[in-house]
């Protein structure tokens, strides 16, 4: 039997009742699916003659994608950082316990480590496509080592580096496989950090430009060298100076190449972030806001003593501080709770906060066909395009390095995601306050909060 005639017999479930998030904006329209596929109702009666399956009365609550974390360090006492025999079990708990928060994929986050933490980590975390079980994993983010010292924030000085001679070999050294990575962040201003995003983008990891005291000249430099995001805006870089914004100035530069889009993170916990800077970058560049959490292992704990990868954290109320300072570590808040006070603080649509936390990160990792989208036709069956080949350095073989082959393939000049990035489209139902009800995966509710208060 061929796909398709498989996939017409197959079950249509009908969403009605609800406002549909599609286009920028809140719809009366039902959201019918089949196979973890949206489909259009015209069509379906037209060309299949079919109507629903099954039906599910909503109750006029709103229907969004998923949200997407893309800067996640742990949660329920799981320390993406720290280095066990059982990563895997851990990134499966807080992929399981998020699904309360909507986040239907996510990126589980790397701080500052040593190099035997990356080569036993990084392995553990495959890519994995969400459901029952738990939110998807999209790809790990790297936050550091390759960062300022000046601006490290709550990561451990002693672990810090900048490249050496052979900077990409340097990062090879370093992390070891970089196949399940999707995101980096480093510091720009360090010496020859443009040949290592330029390697870096030309893989399909998107480079994240952080934790930096770099100027606008070198931040513009780096997004011109292919960078696309800054890791939690106004956190651990220069502050805002009128002559030279530094890195926040990318976010209204003149020097963005065409087609090139800018994104940058912001942690809406109302810790992190004054509510007139959200405020502030909000106005000036609302297409390019991707709200993240930047959550910690103490995210649904108490107060007490946590860890974050080498450091000892705080938690008092709703601040973790690296333990005996003053050090901002992170932050306890889900991402739900962020989407609401970002709203609340910004004054923004209700379609312009959920936007922040769904189709703004899925355009950023190149997933918006897939991801951050309710459209017609957004398929998780979709052929994933030929791989084309892509020029890999000759040292790489030469010193015996285990290339991945993902390098050796890559996915398109245009820093099209690789193969594992071809995801399903996800939703979240929400009530008017935007607590969240019920998480879908593919269509398959996973999470119901009437079900979570039997």
């Amino acid at each position: 039997m061929r796909r398709g005639q498989g996939a017409a017999r197959a079950s249509v479930l009908q969403f009605t009742n609800c406002r549909l998030l599609r286009g920028g904006t809140l719809l009366r329209e039902d959201l019918w699916v089949r196979e973890g596929r949206v489909l259009d109702p015209e069509k379906l009666f037209f060309d299949e003659r079919r109507l629903a399956d099954k039906q599910k009365d909503c109750g006029g609550c709103i229907l969004a994608p998923g949200f997407i974390d893309v800067q996640i360090n742990g949660g329920f006492g799981v320390d993406f950082s720290q280095a066990t025999e059982d990563v895997g079990s851990g990134v499966a708990l807080v992929a399981r316990k998020i699904l309360s928060h909507g986040v239907t994929a996510f990126c589980p986050t790397l701080v500052t480590s040593p190099p035997e933490v990356y080569h036993k980590v990084l392995p553990q975390i495959p890519v994995k496509r969400g459901g029952p079980h738990g939110a998807g994993v999209i790809g790990v983010h790297l936050e550091g080592p390759f960062i300022s010292r000046q601006k490290r924030g709550a990561h451990p000085e002693a672990y810090v580096r900048s490249f050496e001679a052979n900077a990409f070999h340097d990062v090879l050294a370093t992390y070891g496989s970089l196949d399940n990575v999707c995101i980096l962040t480093l510091a720009p201003e360090l010496g020859r950090s443009h040949e290592v995003i330029q390697e870096l983008t030309a893989r399909g990891i998107r480079v994240s430009l952080g934790h930096s005291v770099a100027d606008l000249r070198t931040a513009e430099d780096a997004m011109q060298s292919g960078a696309t995001f800054i890791t939690h805006l106004f956190n651990a870089m220069l502050p805002f100076h009128h002559r030279d914004p530094g890195i926040v100035g990318l976010l209204t530069s003149d020097q963005v190449p065409p087609g090139r889009h800018i994104f940058y993170g912001m942690i809406a916990d109302g810790i992190h972030t004054n509510p007139a800077a959200l405020r502030i970058a909000h106005r000036a560049h609302p297409q390019g806001l991707v709200l993240v959490t930047d959550a910690i292992p103490a995210l649904g704990l108490g107060n007490g003593r946590h860890t974050l990868g080498q450091q000892v954290v705080e938690v008092d109320g709703l601040s973790a501080y690296v333990a005996g300072t003053k050090t901002l570590c992170g932050s306890i808040a889900p991402m739900d709770v962020c989407v609401r006070h970002f709203l609340q603080t910004t004054g923004c649509s209700v379609e312009s906060a959920l936007e922040s936390a769904s189709l703004h990160p899925a355009q950023l990792l190149g997933l918006e066909k897939h991801k951050g989208t309710l459209d017609f036709g957004a398929d998780a069956d979709s052929p994933v395009q030929p791989p084309t080949l892509v020029w890999l350095p000759a040292w790489s073989t030469s010193l015996g390095l285990s290339v991945p082959t993902s390098w050796r393939w890559g996915w398109g000049c245009d820093m099209a995601p690789r193969p594992h990035c071809c995801l399903p489209p996800d939703f979240v139902v929400l009530d008017d306050a935007l607590h969240v009800q019920a998480t879908y995966i593919s269509g398959e509710l996973v999470w119901q909060a009437e079900m979570a208060r039997q």
